[in-house]
């Protein structure tokens, strides 16, 4: 029996849509036994599936090639983990290095950030400044102002 390799990614639980594994195998994520491979390429039991998720490539050898998404309790019918625990060990590292995918301070704002700034710069508006929207300065005298 044989499936479809962005099926059986999808049904063995390895991604979330069956469109994000046709993804990973077209961006060269995805090999079977060391061969990158297509998203229409079979899969039979015993092929090794390598999926490569940044940091880490985690090793599948297939159980059974199935198309139907299966529970998470079948699992260890459908595919065996045979990732490497040097792989592991890597995934540890980069926890506790503390990468994350963006440096701290750059992008948008917190809620408390935005708030922060919000104190810092004074008032929000106008309103808050002026009683009546009339009465408010510029900070300097108009040349064409008739003076009394």
């Amino acid at each position: 029996m044989e499936a479809r390799l962005d099926k059986w990614l999808w049904a063995a639980r390895i991604y979330k849509t069956r469109t994000l594994a046709a993804d990973a195998c077209k961006n060269g994520r995805i090999t079977i036994n060391g061969a990158q491979a297509k998203p229409s390429r079979t899969v039979k039991a015993g092929d090794e599936v390598g999926v490569r998720k940044s940091p880490v490539t985690y090793t599948f050898r297939v159980l059974q090639p199935i198309e139907k998404r299966v529970g998470a309790k079948l699992l260890p019918d459908i595919l065996e983990n045979i990732t490497a625990p040097e792989q592991y060990e890597l995934l540890e590292m980069s926890k506790i290095s503390g990468f994350v995918n963006r440096a701290r301070g750059t992008g948008r704002p917190t809620k408390k950030d935005r708030r922060a700034l919000d104190d810092f710069t004074g008032p929000t508006s106008l309103s808050d400044e002026v009683d009546t929207g009339l009465n408010f300065s510029f900070g300097f005298d108009f040349d064409d102002e008739e003076e009394e």
